[in-house]
């Protein structure tokens, strides 16, 4: 889950020029060692025969060395030259190489002295030998492997790390191979990334998502960018690698596959921006600041609302027109006019051809992005409800069921919690005479009362305790499901009840006298009392609820008939302890019930629920 912490920064991206400086110098200090060698072999007395076989193998892979030069410099230059195993293997390769150079100085003319302290054997050159021949295939590995096409061979650097291997190979394959060839690596990393989150450490650290993000960006293939998508999915579900897709410029990118792709590709990109929003605050504001909800709510609103674009935006104020206006004209500069009125709005045509499962199975994605991307967030819960969104989330949620009507309510959920969290956000999305907040209203007051599921009643009740600020005073309509919820045989549906009355009755709601004497009215004092000897929660949340009641209605005569007064003052010592801000309020509501109900207080008669 998104939790907001502090400023990421970013890491330093190369440019094409010091990345081919990188690699040169990378490669260059192998190169004049082999130079060097060649020098000392020329000047050798002693195993000469050996140590000319040396020299070969260390030409061999000085030419080797070269040819890498070559290929980072020339043509695409860093850019299409994916340099990462070159580093891991030259500065093995440097290694040998720099026991080879010792090893042949010591066969140098030399006194007499010097040879007896300085003993070489048969034995010695057998291991510099076996070095250098493995040298030799590891650089004709990595030449290889950008050649083009999938290296199903391993190097023999893979005998410690054969997964290290086979990531260079594929993402070399991205970088260099045929579209089908990465494609099926792109497939590759998707599958070694779910497998466990050292195999996306690799990805990660060996530059696996530029790559990735290229192939999502080009069009021309769905089940590249298919492929893409899964990949850089499975490789975002931490703070740190969802960072990382953001440092390589992916936002917009995703943003436009989003935008301008086929249906089965926005379902992977849906929920790749679901995820992305899941685990990063970052990723939530970038994704906004791409326009990212616009799209999302126009594909959840698909076959819903009129196929007019200006139509499906819904009832908009002049400064949110102008602001659509802006976000089409930064559209069109972006892809094209034409990409924007054939791919972004998507045609009539495309709709109705389209497959029913996939056209859900799109929604549900779209869905769960909305519900992440306004997650703790008050400005994207802001954007949503600019676009009609709330009005087609709670159109889903009444016509749909399963999986897309759950996503649809925790986004109104989310929504309504930023909102309770800002009066400005409260009063324009939830002003009680537009239609969208009414629609929002009706259905999770119809989930409330009608719904069999647990997991759909919390979510709606938690809802509307949200906005209890913006119900008027006696609102019956609202009050007398949520009293009877606690009576609900589910605990954590009572205790949610009592949770999200408890807004409605707290002294910083200015209706909350109003309010409290509803729900004594609703007769709601007996099931709050059975409610205390239920779990922490809802012992909890009961005896907040029960202590705003006593507050401001304390006359009461239910809350008198019922002794609450003998109840707060034998209340559960533990769960004070654990709750110290409830130690205050028991003490406040006590003198309230005393000042009307004093003859309780004297009879002592400690009422254990």
């Amino acid at each position: 889950m998104a939790t907001k912490s502090s400023p990421r920064i970013p890491q330093k991206t190369l440019t094409i020029e010091e990345e081919q400086t990188r690699i040169q110098d990378t490669l260059s200090f192998p190169i004049l060692l082999s130079e060097r060698i060649r020098r000392a072999v020329d000047e050798t007395r002693l195993f000469k025969s050996d140590c000319a076989e040396v020299g070969n193998k260390v030409v061999v892979i000085s030419q080797m060395l070269r040819s890498a030069v070559r290929l980072a410099t020339s043509g695409g230059g860093a850019a299409a030259f994916y340099d990462r195993p070159f580093h891991h293997i030259a500065a093995d390769v440097t290694k040998n190489m720099e026991k080879a150079l010792i090893l042949v100085k010591k066969c140098r003319r030399r006194n007499f002295i010097c040879r007896v302290f300085t003993i070489v054997s048969a034995a010695d050159f057998r291991k510099i030998f076996a070095l250098l021949d493995s040298s030799v295939a590891d650089m004709k590995w990595v030449l290889s492997i950008c050649g083009g096409g999938v290296v199903l061979t391993l190097p023999p650097i893979a005998s410690n790390d054969p997964m290290l291997s086979w990531v260079w190979s594929f993402i070399a394959s991205l970088h260099f191979g045929q579209l089908q060839d990465k494609i099926d690596c792109a497939n590759e990393l998707a599958s070694l990334a779910k497998d466990n989150d050292r195999n996306k450490q690799i990805i990660v650290e060996e530059s696996g998502i530029s790559p990735l993000l290229k192939l999502l960006k080009d069009n021309s293939s769905p089940e590249a960018q298919i492929a893409a998508a899964t990949a850089l999915y499975n490789l975002a579900n931490s703070e740190e690698r969802v960072g990382r897709i953001i440092d390589d410029l992916g936002i917009p990118i995703i943003v436009q596959g989003l935008a301008d792709s086929p249906k089965r590709v926005q379902i992977k990109v849906a929920n790749l921006v679901a995820t992305m929003a899941k685990y990063s605050p970052l990723a939530q504001d970038d994704f906004a600041r791409e326009n990212v909800i616009r799209p999302l709510v126009t594909l959840l609103s698909l076959d819903i609302f009129p196929d007019d674009p200006m139509i499906r935006i819904g009832k908009q104020t002049f400064h949110s027109i102008v602001q659509i206006n802006k976000e089409m004209e930064k559209n069109t500069n972006r892809v094209g006019s034409s990409v924007v009125s054939s791919k972004v709005w998507n045609n009539r045509r495309e709709r109705e051809n389209e497959k029913p499962e996939v056209k859900l199975e799109l929604k549900i994605s779209c869905a769960e992005a909305l519900w992440m991307l306004a997650q703790g967030s008050v400005p994207n819960s802001r954007r949503i409800s600019e676009t009609k969104g709330l009005l087609c989330l709670a159109k889903l949620v009444e016509t749909e069921h399963g999986e897309l009507q759950r996503n649809c309510l925790m986004t109104i959920m989310e929504i309504t919690a930023a909102a309770e969290s800002n009066v400005d956000l409260r009063r324009v999305a939830f002003k009680m005479s537009s239609a969208a907040a009414k629609a929002v209203v009706d259905q999770l007051l119809r989930l409330i009362q009608e719904s069999d599921n647990s997991w759909l009643r919390i979510p709606a009740i938690r809802a509307i305790g949200s906005l209890a600020r913006t119900f008027p005073a006696r609102e019956s309509r609202v009050l007398r499901p949520l009293v009877e919820q606690l009576s609900h045989g589910n605990q954590d549906v009572a205790a949610e009840a009592a949770c999200s009355l408890g807004k409605f009755a707290c002294p910083d709601n200015y209706l909350c006298v109003e309010h409290c004497k509803s729900i004594i009215e609703f007769k709601g004092v007996p099931p709050l009392l059975r409610l205390l000897k239920g779990h922490e929660r809802a012992q909890l949340h009961g005896l907040i609820l029960l202590c705003y009641l006593g507050l401001h209605v304390g006359k009461s005569e239910a809350l008198e008939q019922s002794r609450v007064l003998n109840v707060l003052e034998g209340a559960d010592r533990a769960l004070i302890a654990q709750h110290p801000e409830l130690k205050e309020l028991i003490s406040k509501a006590m003198y309230h019930l005393n000042v009307f109900h004093s003859g309780v207080l004297t009879q002592r008669q400690s009422y254990t629920p």
